[in-house]
């Protein structure tokens, strides 16, 4: 299906407006999933033209973004990645859990971003970092399609690897997101080590509901939970 190729217009924008230089573009994948992190990538890349077919990850085949990563890895001028653990998003939440892995991977970079755009309609993130927020920035922003498919790449990476111990879960197909193969295995065998155990899927399980861990944020800051995906799917 064809699509718009990204820009750099955002981009423009922030340095006209701001007058700064080094930009970021932020993307998360892993939000939905009932297993594994939620993983952020944070990539400068200047002004340069993007490589051919640089889009939302969501948009390109499994081969393709591969492929694609393998550029980018030394086509942006700088990337890194930042991660929040099941366990984090359980306690906190998963905006917080965003911000968490969006500052981790932020400040892994080797240059400190003046300003960020971030794909989505929320900003998460929040002071001290200045953010353009971008609804479907990873496919009309050059920096923001770049950390897509980086981040979803790596995670898909991480989970395939997971997936090594807990085989009848099929995390090296499904990523930790829910599908027929990891449902039924839950329902065999419960959530693994690597399952985020404070989601609604775990009120489908009668034999499993058990470990289920109350959501211990405090009342008037509960973040949202956009993306949960319930039992039935």
């Amino acid at each position: 299906m064809p699509y718009e190729p990204p820009t750099h217009t955002v981009e423009r924008s922030l340095r006209a407006t701001t007058g700064a230089k080094v930009i970021a573009g932020v993307d998360e994948v892993g939000r939905g999933a009932w297993a594994g992190p939620v993983t952020v990538c944070a990539a400068v890349t200047g002004l340069r033209r993007p490589p051919a077919g640089l889009t939302d990850s969501k948009l390109l085949t499994i081969k393709r973004r591969t492929e694609l990563a393998v550029v980018l890895q030394t086509w942006v001028t700088c990337h890194a990645l930042g991660h929040a653990s099941p366990e984090e998003i359980d306690a906190m939440g998963m905006t917080a859990a965003l911000r968490l892995a969006a500052v981790r991977a932020l400040e892994a970079l080797p240059v400190r971003p003046e300003a960020v755009i971030l794909d989505g309609k929320h900003d998460y993130l929040g002071v001290p970092w200045r953010v353009r927020t971008v609804i479907k920035g990873d496919q009309s922003c050059v920096a923001a399609a770049a950390a897509s498919v980086l981040a979803k790449v790596q995670r898909d990476k991480m989970m395939a690897e997971l997936g090594l111990e807990h085989a009848d879960f099929g995390f090296a197909d499904n990523a930790g997101y829910p599908s027929p193969v990891h449902k039924a295995a839950l329902e065999e065998r419960g959530p693994t080590p690597h399952h985020r155990l404070s989601w609604a899927y775990l009120d489908a399980l009668p034999q499993w509901r058990h470990l289920k861990k109350a959501r211990s944020w405090a009342e008037g800051s509960v973040p949202e939970i956009e993306g949960q995906l319930g039992f039935d799917f």
